[in-house]
């Protein structure tokens, strides 16, 4: 069950990501981005797939619950009594208005339908945030923080994936880098206050380290982790791409703009495996209950002592130092025109070696 709520929680952020990505790139004039194809059925399997996998969570509860109450009764309270059972109703009802709406109409065709689209989109990730943790611990700022969040990553992730895996071609490619670059920094930014705030509802970001011991925040540092090289590929596929480019060199970015994707769905996953565990509200008497994570437990084999001290030895430092050379050879793949996965092997190596180089600090 653990590994099946991963996978549809990534799978999901995955269909929100192609519904919103396709519908904005609809919006934009032909003239500022390459020709874009979405077929019809991804676009129907995402629709439907928002349906299905927020209902999971749902699920979990219900088969938690059902031994005691009974099966009929027990959906009957999660629906209708639960907090994320009503907002499920509420998505399952919007997503599969948005189903029946895509399956006539033709978006490359009557761009204008993308509207309709974006809207129905954007009421399923309010309906996603009205669910979400930091919702029931502060509504109505829980809500907003969490609904901006995911709104920003689902924009810049959409259009990223949208563009990478459904071009036709890569005509216009600095026209669409025009628009899409400023998009993207400002989807950052959002991202970044509202994660960092998102942490606020659930720990005091000065006990960010302590909290390096439990489940969830080693799947949030890893997170993190991962973030530095997705940065570094959207730094690639923007600026260093952008100056070639300019330059008249002939160049296809599709490529690098796949391998940034890639990146992002083990970030998806990543995510999936964050939301599977309990959030530190207090950190000693989490500890105390659960224990430290397996993973924390391979590199400290004695008892926890807080709070925990950073205090990075010569080993760890080296691999610091490995983890920063890593992220210098992306770049360095792509200007030597080194083969293409080797940057993602290299991206991966930075979030290991990075990982053990924080661990070996405290």
């Amino acid at each position: 069950m653990f590994v099946l709520n991963i996978i549809s929680e990534a799978l999901l952020y995955l269909c929100f990501s192609v519904l919103l990505g396709s519908f904005i790139l609809h919006l934009v004039p032909k003239t500022a981005r390459p020709s874009i194809k979405v077929p019809k059925g991804i676009l129907l399997a995402a629709a439907l797939g928002v349906a299905l996998l927020s209902f999971v969570p749902v699920l979990k509860i219900i088969l938690y619950l059902y031994k005691d109450l009974g099966l009929g009764l027990t959906i009957q309270s999660v629906l209708t009594n639960f907090e994320v059972g009503k907002s499920w109703i509420s998505t399952g009802v919007i997503s599969f208005i948005l189903f029946i709406y895509l399956i006539p109409i033709k978006l490359e065709r009557k761009p204008h339908f993308s509207i309709t689209g974006l809207i129905f989109t954007l009421a399923l990730i309010a309906a996603l945030g009205w669910s979400s943790h930091a919702s029931s611990l502060s509504k109505w700022p829980g809500f907003f923080i969490h609904t901006a969040h995911f709104l920003a990553v689902s924009t810049w992730i959409g259009i990223l994936i949208a563009v990478s895996w459904f071009s036709k071609n890569h005509d216009n490619w600095l026209k669409f880098l025009k628009w899409f670059s400023p998009i993207a920094i400002i989807c950052l930014l959002t991202i970044i206050i509202t994660g960092i705030s998102l942490m606020t509802f659930v720990m005091d970001l000065s006990d960010y380290a302590n909290t390096w011991p439990l489940s969830y925040d080693q799947a949030l540092l890893l997170k993190h982790l991962a973030i530095v090289p997705l940065l570094v590929f959207a730094f690639i596929n923007s600026v260093l791409i952008r100056n070639k480019l300019s330059k008249g060199v002939p160049f296809n970015p599709i490529p690098w703009m796949r391998l940034e994707s890639i990146l992002v769905l083990i970030i998806f996953a990543i995510t999936g495996a964050l939301g599977q565990e309990s959030p530190p509200h207090d950190i000693k008497t989490t500890i105390k209950a659960e224990g430290a994570s397996k993973l924390f437990s391979l590199s400290h084999q004695g008892g926890l002592t807080f709070p925990l001290h950073f205090s990075p030895g010569i080993a760890s430092q080296s691999l610091m130092v490995w983890a920063v050379f890593f992220l210098i050879l992306m770049i360095l793949t792509f200007i030597k025109k080194a083969p293409k996965m080797f940057s993602l092997v290299l991206s991966l190596l930075f979030i290991v070696i990075g990982y053990l180089a924080l661990m070996l600090s405290v």
